[in-house]
């Protein structure tokens, strides 16, 4: 099995390069005004196909061997990551099978359609019972799985090639606020940021009602599965990878839960302050500062914004909020 070390991430990075874009990192005049110290946002919503998903499924996509090519993939996604599989696969002249949870968002369930990929909506509406489905057809079928998070390559192309953007563009920056669901960008981001940057902070941004890292902190152990919750902000939602989590549990400095208001809150901040429209996934760190949950901001801050992909209804629910 491939170990996540700094090697790995450079590999991603070279296999990455002129494919996705350097997303900016910009100065946020408001959140800095309200944290008190300089606020950076990682636009990852300004990546292609609308997240940061779309590295780590080229990376994987690309190491696949000729005949995994032509079997093709299985994968599990609540949207994001389906939708950068489906694009990838594409190019790459790779078939994939896509199965979702029955409570995922429509734009982006209809964007994996029309990139071609086929889709299977589950009887779920969470993800880890989706997730098992999706094992079991692959098993069946003798196709490798695609995993959304739970590996080292995924964990260094999503959140290690991240990372060093976000270094490299911002070297002032000490504390950052990341999004955490199954922990494929989170804990990318913090292996690299910690090992290049050791006295750094890390503070994870989840849904208070599917608190994966808080709870597998608390345990010792990564709680894989949670019960389904109902919320617009899916990429939050089920249990967490042993992968990211063995990294995550040495070096996160803090866990804030926000709940599906302050969410909204934060998307419509967005909306109204910087006029970038983005997901309620990735509002999570923008709300870990809003509310102050994010705890005490004394250097420098970035907060990831990882993605931009939602459904109208959605966005005129929370206008209407």
């Amino acid at each position: 099995m491939t170990a996540l070390d700094m090697t790995l991430v450079l590999e991603a990075r070279k296999a990455l390069e002129g494919y996705v874009r350097r997303t900016p990192t910009e100065e946020s005049a408001a959140l800095s005004e309200i944290a008190g110290i300089p606020v950076f946002l990682k636009l990852e919503c300004l990546q292609r196909t609308g997240s940061f998903k779309i590295r780590g499924a080229f990376f994987a996509l690309s190491r696949l061997a000729p005949g995994e090519r032509r079997a093709g993939i299985v994968t599990c996604s609540a949207g994001n990551h389906g939708k950068a599989v489906a694009y990838v696969a594409r190019e790459l002249g790779i078939p994939a099978e896509i199965h979702v949870p029955r409570s995922v968002d429509e734009s982006k369930y209809r964007a994996m359609r029309a990139l071609g990929a086929k889709v299977a909506r589950s009887d779920f509406d969470g993800f880890d019972e989706t997730e098992r489905l999706a094992k079991a057809e692959a098993a069946r079928t003798g196709r490798p799985f695609l995993t959304a998070f739970d590996d080292a390559a995924i964990l260094a192309a999503n959140g290690g090639t991240l990372a060093a953007e976000v270094l490299e563009d911002c070297p002032e920056a000490r504390t950052f606020l990341l999004p955490v669901g199954g922990a494929g960008l989170a804990g990318g981001f913090a292996y690299f940021a910690k090992t290049a940057l050791p006295d750094c902070r890390i503070v994870g941004c989840q849904h208070q009602l599917s608190p994966a890292l808080a709870l597998s902190l608390e345990r010792g152990e990564a709680v894989l599965t949670l019960p389904p919750v109902a919320t617009t902000a899916g990429g939050l939602e089920g249990g967490i990878g042993r992968t990211g989590f063995e990294v995550l549990k040495s070096r996160i400095g803090g866990v804030a839960l926000l709940t599906e208001d302050e969410i909204f809150e934060a998307v419509r901040f967005m909306l109204d302050r910087h006029q970038y429209l983005i997901e309620p996934s990735s509002a999570v760190t923008v709300a870990a500062i809003l509310t102050g949950k994010a705890g005490r901001l004394d250097s420098p801050t970035v907060a990831v914004i990882s993605g931009r992909n939602v459904a109208l209804p959605t966005v005129q629910r929370i206008l209407a909020a």
